[in-house]
């Protein structure tokens, strides 16, 4: 997924077919971690969960706005946000 020390904003799909959005530095580590039951409270009751979606940020405050910033908008906006992103990186 991607290199250690590295910050990431990462959305999650879980079990029940929510969202949740995080950041980490290890991304293996940190999915494997919310499988495991070890994760977030949110995440517990609805593994296993899927990455679905990560970026990759120069610095650990760059990751986290991101991640409130998409924690901001509704469920139709995360996904689209999610799809057009993915898109973008395909064609580059």
């Amino acid at each position: 997924m991607e290199q250690k020390n590295e910050h990431t904003f990462y959305v999650l799909k879980c079990a029940d077919g929510t969202l949740y959005a995080g950041y980490t530095n290890d991304l293996t580590k940190r999915v494997k971690t919310h499988n495991e039951g070890k994760g977030a409270k949110y995440t517990r009751p609805r593994t296993p969960v899927t990455c679905i979606y990560f970026e990759m940020h120069e610095t650990k405050t760059e990751a986290m706005r991101a991640e409130y910033a998409f924690k901001q908008l509704s469920r139709t906006a995360k996904l689209r946000y999610i799809a057009e992103h993915q898109r973008g990186a395909e064609a580059e």
